[in-house]
């Protein structure tokens, strides 16, 4: 059979634990038989990035930025505990963070349906994305542990000397201190993101604050979308035939609740980490969870929405087989590999993409499924495989 060629490369990152054995299996089993892979190759996993000081994440980013599509496995963020475990030399940053700075982007996650698992909200029946913008905030604070009695203060020097304080709270006892921030230009960008995703896929897109009570802060969202919106989206989404709105964020949960889904949910860095994973978890699992990093100027990153799954790690260390969820890793290379293509035109890898993860939905949909979904089946007695035998399943389908 002759493979798929392709004619421009992938940024190709490699990460941690279980989920970098699924990432050879899925290459192994789903993309080389089938595809002349072309990709830039960096190794995100942990010891890569202790023995480089952590340049190969920004490599890797940068690099996007040239190829203009990456695909990303799971990594560790190291805590304490992993800086021991791994004997590292520091306790390195988040190597999604890092590449969202680099990329300037937003973070798009949308969950994988099928119809035996039934979401939690009866009433869902449709995708519900989170754009998450991926800049500052908590991620970015700066805390303090207070003491004891004080005065804390927050301060702003001006660049032509001119200083303004105001006082945040007079301390009577011990107590905690956390100042964040955000940037006009990185508003700008997410809201930018989130009107072209939402024309790139038509659907509607909800936006949520709380500028009732952060009367700068979360109104400076506000304000910057509306007037991004009214100046450069607005025409597009009437023609579209699709909506955008403001609503606070509260309001925006009970809308969420009560509705069908099919619409794009924009939110902050911290609420759309929470919201990201009640929306996935809601629909079944985070193993069945897209995501995708857009940014502004056209730069595409995908991965798998979930962690490294080390408990199994551990299990296949010991010789034991796993039947671990590979979907969402396999749905962040058709991503990559479809943009790929609708970028490069080329026709025969966009079609290998849609089939890939159709053959993903048949072989659900069929009853043959990890533990984990077997776990949340909604009728019927599906049959629960391992990974390496649900990879098979899938490659069955697709050669067919």
């Amino acid at each position: 059979m002759n493979k798929i060629k392709m004619t421009q490369k992938i940024v190709e990152m490699d990460g941690d634990e279980m989920t970098r054995v699924l990432w050879k299996m899925i290459k192994d089993e789903l993309l080389v038989p089938f595809v002349e892979l072309n990709t830039e190759y960096y190794d995100l996993g942990l010891p890569s990035r202790d023995a480089t000081n952590d340049l190969v994440t920004v490599e890797a980013g940068e690099a996007i930025k040239k190829y203009h599509v990456g695909v990303k496995c799971a990594t560790i963020t190291p805590n304490a505990q992993r800086v021991e475990e791994y004997k590292l030399r520091e306790m390195w940053k988040s190597p999604n963070g890092t590449i969202r700075a680099i990329l300037d982007g937003t973070v798009f996650r949308a969950p994988i349906i099928i119809s035996h698992v039934k979401p939690a909200v009866r009433n869902w029946e449709a995708p519900i994305t989170i754009a998450r913008h991926a800049y500052g905030d908590v991620y970015k604070a700066t805390e303090y542990r207070v003491p004891g009695k004080g005065s804390a203060q927050l301060c702003f020097m001006a660049e032509n000397g001119k200083k303004w304080c105001e006082t945040i709270y007079d301390f009577e006892c011990g107590g905690v201190l956390q100042g964040m921030y955000n940037k006009d230009t990185s508003i700008r960008s997410f809201a930018h993101s989130c009107f072209k995703y939402a024309l790139d896929t038509k659907q509607d897109l909800w936006f949520a604050t709380k500028d009732t009570i952060s009367k700068n802060y979360d109104q400076t969202f506000k304000l910057i979308f509306q007037e991004i919106f009214d100046s450069e989206y607005k025409e597009s989404f009437e023609k579209a035939g699709i909506e955008y709105f403001y609503t606070l964020i509260d309001d925006a949960v009970a809308r969420v609740i009560r509705s069908k889904g099919g619409y794009i949910w924009a939110c902050k860095n911290y609420d759309g980490d929470v919201m990201s994973d009640m929306v996935s978890t809601a629909f079944g699992s985070l193993a069945m969870m897209t995501s995708v990093l857009v940014s502004p100027d056209g730069n595409y990153e995908y991965e798998a929405a979930h962690g490294t799954v080390t408990r199994h790690y551990y299990r296949y260390l010991k010789g034991e087989e796993t039947s671990t969820n590979p979907v969402a890793t396999i749905f962040a290379w058709s991503g990559a590999l479809k943009k790929r293509g609708e970028i490069d035109s080329n026709d025969n890898l966009v079609s290998f993409a849609v089939k890939l993860e159709q053959a993903c939905i048949d072989t659900m949909e069929d009853g043959i499924v990890t533990k984990d979904l077997a776990l949340l089946w909604d009728d019927g007695e599906p049959t629960s495989v391992t990974t390496e035998v649900f990879l098979k399943e899938i490659r069955k389908r697709l050669e067919a």
